[in-house]
């Protein structure tokens, strides 16, 4: 039996209903598949801060870095001080954020199946700003090492999908022709170690024009981190929201999992789970690919066959016609999962 220890942070707003919903399609993958799973809930985020004083606690830091990955549930206010310093702490330089339509959510077009591949570690995000009188500057920070690396993971990532084989890099060169340039310039040095990838590049305004005009052309984009931080979520609205979008933050060692959301107290009981429950699908992907274990990419696939399913059905939330609660389409995934 495959064993691994998941680290889970709850999250503040709808972060804990989420997880409980995740914990749901987690306990029935352990029922159907030969996996065994120790699940250790951690505290970080708003209430954590409230709590302890502390937004991202060492005991909390100590039990993520004991375990095989962690999943972790939108946060509010305190993300910098949560997230980010998470990405920085583990190296994730790879953020994963798949944009797919599962019908019948309402989607622009049906056919909509991307990734988008941000760079998750420098950029403006690194947060080295300051003030001096009255004028305000942040510096950007585009490296080799990280454009290329981020490059790289975009390539094999289509080389893995297997669909339409391209990869598209986002910048803006024509304007900032260093920080851009040099990203710009590292992409097309890597696509030439991929020649079975096509490879094409956009401006970063110009993508966001046609992400809304012709969005079922694209494969994989490869960004740096704010452009994909925008597009990423720009996309999302073409399949229905926000709560239909997973995310990865993934490294070489050690990868977290999360909702692309925040933690949007106001949705409480009205929100899709599906973004919590497809960043555990990635999850099981990813576990499959760095273990090498066949029954955590069933159990990815499982998750996946049974969201869409369970969509097809109609069961879902209000803002997509249904009548559903949150944890009663979490529910309803499980049973699909343990039956299918």
């Amino acid at each position: 039996m495959s064993k691994y220890k998941i680290s889970l942070i709850p999250g503040d707003g709808i972060g804990p209903e989420l997880t409980e919903a995740t914990l749901k399609i987690l306990n029935a993958v352990q029922q159907k598949f030969d996996i065994d799973l120790d699940i250790i809930q951690v505290d970080a985020g708003d209430t954590c801060l409230e709590k302890t004083g502390v937004a991202l606690p060492e005991e909390t830091v100590e039990v993520i870095r004991s375990s095989h990955a962690c999943m972790k549930g939108p946060v509010g206010e305190t993300a910098a001080d949560v997230i980010v310093k998470l990405r920085l702490m583990f190296d994730l330089y790879a953020n994963i954020r798949p944009i797919k339509a599962y019908p019948p959510i309402p989607s622009l077009k049906p056919d909509i199946d991307m990734v988008f591949v941000r760079e998750n570690t420098e950029d403006v995000y690194r947060g080295i700003e300051f003030e001096m009188e009255d004028t305000a500057i942040c510096l950007r920070v585009i490296t080799k090492r990280n454009s290329e690396r981020i490059a790289k993971k975009a390539f094999e990532t289509a080389r893995r999908r297997n669909k339409k084989k391209r990869v598209t890099a986002i910048h803006k060169a024509n304007v900032m022709k260093k920080t851009c340039g040099l990203f710009a310039r590292t992409c097309r040095e890597v696509a030439k170690q991929y020649p079975d990838i096509a490879f094409n590049e956009l401006y970063v305004d110009a993508a966001s024009m046609r992400l809304i005009k012709e969005p079922e052309t694209f494969d994989v984009f490869v960004t740096p981190n704010m452009f994909g931080d925008i597009l990423s979520d720009e996309a999302a609205q073409l399949i229905g929201g926000l709560g239909m979008a997973p995310g990865a933050n993934i490294g070489d060692d050690f990868a977290l999992f999360e909702p692309i959301h925040g933690s949007a107290p106001n949705r409480a009981g009205k929100q899709t789970p599906c973004s919590m429950i497809l960043s555990a699908k990635m999850m099981f992907d990813w576990l499959g690919e760095k273990y090498d274990d066949p029954e955590c990419l069933r159990a990815a696939q499982a998750i996946e066959d049974a969201v869409a399913e369970t969509l097809r059905k109609g069961i879902t939330i209000p803002d997509f016609g249904g009548d559903a609660k949150t944890i009663e389409m979490a529910e309803a995934m499980a049973k699909e999962i343990i039956e299918g």
